[in-house]
């Protein structure tokens, strides 16, 4: 019997996304001068199969990759190829990437508070509501 419901498991698939959000961006703004650069982002997975929902794929060989092949985590890496900022080919926008930062550290330390109020809960029922 799982004693929180699976929110455990849920905080840490979210701080998982939350840090590989933050090395995404950080990547990001090192790359800001680099030419031809193409800034990526992390997206959930179901937003992309919501996209991709009216698009029929058919494979051609048994050994062909699934279309609906099962991950462990629900996001993916995409490279944003539809936009260019600066003269060198560079899409990298500075002041989205530090505002993007700033969102995530926020959604990172929500997270790491609610974990530790769950484990404060949990040491709170093994004292014995002491």
């Amino acid at each position: 019997m799982n004693l929180f419901g699976g929110t455990f498991r849920t905080l840490e698939q979210s701080l998982d996304y939350a840090s590989l959000k933050n090395q995404v961006i950080s990547n990001n703004i090192s790359n800001v001068d680099t030419p031809n650069y193409k800034a990526k982002d992390i997206v959930f997975k179901d937003y992309l199969a919501k996209a991709a929902s009216n698009l029929e794929a058919k494979r051609t060989h048994p050994k062909h990759i699934p279309f609906n092949s099962p991950r462990d985590n629900n996001y993916q890496l995409i490279t944003k190829e539809n936009t260019v900022f600066n003269h060198n080919g560079n899409n990298v926008d500075i002041d989205k990437e530090m505002a993007n930062l700033a969102k995530n550290q926020i959604y990172y330390n929500a997270l790491i508070d609610r974990m530790n109020g769950k484990f404060h809960s949990l040491q709170t029922v093994i004292r014995g509501g002491n």
